[in-house]
């Protein structure tokens, strides 16, 4: 499997925020959509569906830490420090 094709703000070591993600998504499946044309119209050569396999590999992994940012940002939120009156009730 290959890697995600990072973008030139990731390659630069920039923290990407989940815009930036849902950008490069669709410039991803802009592209893929393309690919599809082609091969539709019998067109593509080895090399493009290559690429097609890749983007879809790609697209999978962007989505997939989409999914990962969201579950621990959910998670965050569900954890947090509680009053003290909860805390010093517990039984040690």
């Amino acid at each position: 499997m290959e890697p995600v094709k990072l973008g030139p703000e990731e390659r630069a070591g920039k923290t990407v925020d989940d815009d930036g993600l849902y950008e490069r998504i669709e410039q991803l499946v802009s592209e893929e959509h393309g690919l599809w044309q082609r091969e539709a119209e019998g067109a593509t050569t080895t090399e493009e569906r290559r690429r097609l396999e890749s983007l879809n590999v790609s697209l999978d992994q962007y989505w997939d830490l989409l999914r990962q940012r969201r579950a621990l940002r959910e998670a965050a939120e569900v954890a947090r420090v509680r009053d003290p009156e909860v805390v010093e009730g517990y039984e040690r």
